[in-house]
């Protein structure tokens, strides 16, 4: 009798030989089966191996207590590149791991044609596995060298500023390549840009063939003050910090590498959700390989995967991605044909998925509401307004999902001063938060660091580091 596992293996490849036939185009995909345990450590861990640190420590207990009160259930984890990697779980059932299958080669196809994917793609290349661990290899080395106190702090103070990246600059940034203030009517300019018309004819020389001196940029030095707006900043830190070790500088752009790199996913969550939601049902049904009682029990697990409710069919007070991003698809699909739906899913994001693409038909016939808590605990609904709601999607979309944050100005003395952006932001700060986030900031800048803000209320503050951190 064949075994369940090369049952699985022979549907991955007649699904793989099917997705092809129907037009898919993706990456080829490396299956794993791995045990429960292992797949929530990736799953709390974000990479199958990755810098070590607390944190992780922290959520994968939170992990285990959800999965304890049946409130998470990991099918599968996939992690784009080329090769893709996807890791399925050997206590799931056979019809799970199938459907699991379908679905990991619609995200293989989103991740190979969706711009962002490429953009992250083209900078670092597909081998984000291989790197992480060449990093996390790094950093133990790191903690043998320089002690664990040490290296935690400086992974503290990189990992409290992950998403504070620029997703709009490069990966791979020169070091002049700072952003500052422009006048009042311009669009904002990099260091590069306003170099003198004598440097400028000097870099143009030296990118003449044969040819190879680098312009020797005047450093940036605690004797003057310089003022800026730079939102990268574990970037600007890692390059522009006035104390920071090489192993300090390396941990910072490690964490900033990968922080890009999880950036496709977070901002096409819904998108590419619904888009390999879509293809692993269309993949089942058209499956006719399958026998009857795996294709019925697959099918189920879809229907719990997509469905818009929560447990004993509650009303749930938060957006399924899997379910919004499945009936947008379809709804799409059925209205303009699966090329529309092919462009759309190359050209836009989860702001422009929403925005162009939720509408008020669809928005009703999901029951999609704004909803409000009161003093008195009552939950009662805010608004059905379009509008409102595809902005209440987004708005934790915004900046990464973190505070609009630049580095602004550098004292003669090396104080750093950073900016709250509240005004696009549209919030205010935890102070408590806030304050330990400057404090981790302060440890690796090694001068006094202070942050312009307001509160949850909308009160400015000025937070600055205390002394005892440098």
């Amino acid at each position: 009798m064949t075994s369940t596992s090369e049952q699985l293996q022979d549907y991955t490849r007649r699904i793989e030989d099917l997705a092809v036939s129907l037009g898919l185009d993706f990456y080829p995909v490396d299956f794993e089966v791995v045990p429960n345990n292992f797949m929530t450590e990736i799953a709390v861990y974000g990479l199958p191996v990755r810098m070590p640190h607390w944190s992780f420590g922290i959520r994968y207990i939170h992990q285990l207590i959800q999965q304890g009160m049946g409130h998470s259930h990991i099918f599968e984890v996939m992690f784009p590149g080329d090769p893709c990697h996807a890791y399925l779980v050997n206590e799931n059932s056979l019809s799970e791991n199938t459907l699991v299958v379908a679905h990991v080669l619609g995200h293989a196809d989103f991740a190979k044609n969706n711009h962002l994917f490429r953009k992250f793609m083209d900078m670092a290349g597909g081998h984000i596995l291989e790197q992480a661990a060449a990093r996390a290899h790094g950093i133990e080395m790191a903690l043998e060298q320089h002690g664990q106190e040490r290296v935690e702090a400086v992974l503290d103070a990189a990992l409290a500023l992950e998403p504070h990246i620029d997703v709009n600059s490069e990966l791979h940034r020169d070091k002049s390549s700072m952003v500052f203030p422009a006048p009042a009517g311009m669009s904002r300019a990099p260091a590069t840009a306003q170099l003198s018309s004598r440097q400028n004819f000097h870099r143009r020389y030296h990118q003449l063939p044969g040819e190879s001196l680098e312009l020797a940029l005047e450093p940036m030095t605690p004797s003057r003050e310089t003022v800026l707006e730079e939102y990268d900043l574990l970037w600007f830190i890692a390059n522009h910090a006035p104390d920071m070790a090489g192993w300090e500088r390396d941990i910072f752009l490690a964490v900033r590498e990968e922080s890009f790199y999880f950036y496709p996913v977070f901002a096409c969550q819904i998108m590419n959700e619904g888009w390999a939601s879509y293809w692993h049902a269309r993949l089942l049904r058209e499956a006719d390989f399958l026998p009857h009682d795996l294709y019925l029990s697959a099918i189920k697990a879809h229907s719990d995967v997509v469905r818009p409710f929560a447990a004993e069919r509650q009303l749930a007070l938060a957006i399924n991605p899997y379910h919004l991003g499945f009936s947008m698809w379809e709804n799409i699909i059925e209205k303009h044909g699966i090329e529309v739906a092919r462009s759309i899913c190359r050209e836009e994001d989860d702001f422009g998925f929403i925005r162009n693409h939720l509408d008020a038909e669809l928005a009703q016939k999901l029951d999609l509401f704004v909803y409000e808590t009161h003093a008195d605990g009552d939950i009662r609904v805010a608004s059905k307004d379009i509008h409102v709601l595809r902005e209440t999607i987004l708005a934790p979309k915004f900046n990464y999902g973190a505070p609009r944050i630049a580095a602004t100005r550098i004292g003669q003395d090396g104080s750093l001063e950073l900016t709250h952006d509240h005004r696009s932001d549209g919030r205010g700060l935890d102070m408590s938060r806030a304050d330990r986030v400057l404090e981790y900031i302060a440890q690796v800048w090694r001068r006094p660091v202070t942050m312009h803000t307001v509160d949850e209320r909308g009160y400015a503050r000025d937070i600055t580091s205390k002394k005892e951190s440098f």
